[in-house]
């Protein structure tokens, strides 16, 4: 952004009156009106002195623009280093290298301690010229903030889910190595038992961390092939009841005929997995799982596939609907990294599909997501 007012304030510098010719603060120093832009946004003339000071800079800097405006640039935005030097001083814009064009985006100190994050552009006539304007940029750190709490809190989730599975393993391990002929065949088979579960665990967790940096860059690949989604379902309840869960727990209605549906079979396992773990795991009475056609979700496709999983349970309260999709949600205390139902919506999205969540008839939890069918061309 800083940039791109720059350069309008630069093609106002070369074709338009001098800046004292106009009110300070004239919206058309700019082209545009400054107050509709969302970071601050202050401009000094030739002699440093602020000619625009927006609305956004007030909010950041908690200064009144009528106070700023006609100051000179270091008295109206005191701004210092993190190591408590003078940024104006230290950087010299006016008195500086003709060959500089601005300042890169950092953090700086507001009055008060307070960090923001400020960039600058030098606008010159011509090069090396001297400084005609100074536009600088200001942007709240909270934003930043937000995003390194949230790496931080994934941090910590992954360390204190790894430290379990990792531990026990090393337990084993080192108990069998040093005492291998003390223990009975049974026990040995136990105790390695264990160790491949918590493998398997550990495992999981690495797959969740590789989904959740491809969701967050755009980069999470789809592999389409046919995919019978009731076969997907049947499968994932057989495992359960083999599991130990009691086959009436689970009632699957598939609605025929369906449409012939190419996602990747992969990341729809890992959906219907997460879905019906949440069900069974936070739910209670019968688990229901609904297979139907519908309208497609992607403009240009009449139909989709539509999958609802719904349980008997307590159900989501109203107040936690709007984030029951973001990292770190639980919905109990019954363990879990959270992060299972962040990865179900980045693999919906992915497929262009959506995803939603609701109160079951029941009055339990009812998640609910459609794909379009997207069939190849040569099939259309």
């Amino acid at each position: 952004m800083s940039v791109g007012t720059s350069s309008a304030a630069g093609a106002q510098d070369a074709g338009s009156p001098p800046a004292a010719a106009r009110p300070p603060g004239d919206p058309a120093c700019l082209g545009i009106d400054p107050d509709q832009l969302p970071d601050g946004l202050v401009v000094a003339d030739e002699q440093g002195r602020v000619i625009c000071f927006n609305a956004a800079a007030e909010r950041i800097t908690a200064v009144r623009a009528r106070d700023a405006l006609g100051q000179r640039l270091e008295k109206a935005l005191p701004l210092e280093d993190l190591e408590g030097r003078r940024w104006w001083q230290l950087t010299d814009p006016y008195g500086g290298l003709a060959i500089r064009v601005g300042q890169p985006e950092r953090n700086l100190l507001l009055p008060g301690g307070r960090e923001v994050l400020v960039s600058a552009r030098y606008v010159r006539t011509r090069p090396t010229g001297p400084v005609r304007r100074l536009v600088v940029t200001l942007r709240d750190t909270e934003a930043r903030r937000r995003t390194e709490r949230s790496h931080a809190e994934l941090i910590a989730t992954v360390a204190h889910e790894l430290r379990s599975p990792l531990t026990s393993v090393k337990g084993f391990t080192a108990t069998l190595l040093a005492k291998w002929e003390r223990f009975t065949d049974d026990q040995k088979r136990l105790m390695l038992e264990t160790v491949d579960a918590d493998a398997d665990r550990v495992t999981r967790l690495i797959a969740e961390l590789l989904d959740i940096s491809r969701i967050d860059s755009g980069r999470l690949e789809v592999r389409r092939q046919p995919v019978d989604i009731g076969a997907a379902v049947g499968r994932h309840i057989q495992a359960y009841v083999a599991a130990g869960q009691p086959a009436d727990r689970f009632l699957l209605r598939v609605q025929q005929p369906l449409p012939d549906l190419w996602a990747d079979p992969d990341k729809i396992d890992q959906v219907l997995s997460n879905l019906l773990e949440n069900a069974v795991r936070h739910g209670e009475g019968t688990v229901t799982i609904d297979v139907t056609a519908t309208a497609s979700p992607r403009e240009g496709e009449d139909t989709g596939t539509s999958v609802t999983v719904s349980d008997e349970g307590p159900g989501i309260p109203e107040e936690s609907m709007n984030r029951v999709f973001t990292r770190f949600w639980r919905g109990s205390k019954r363990g879990g990294t959270g992060l299972g139902l962040y990865i179900v919506k980045g693999i919906v999205e992915a497929h262009g599909g959506t995803i939603t969540v609701g109160r079951a008839p029941g009055a339990g939890a009812e998640f609910r997501f459609t794909l379009p069918v997207s069939a190849p061309a040569y099939l259309a």
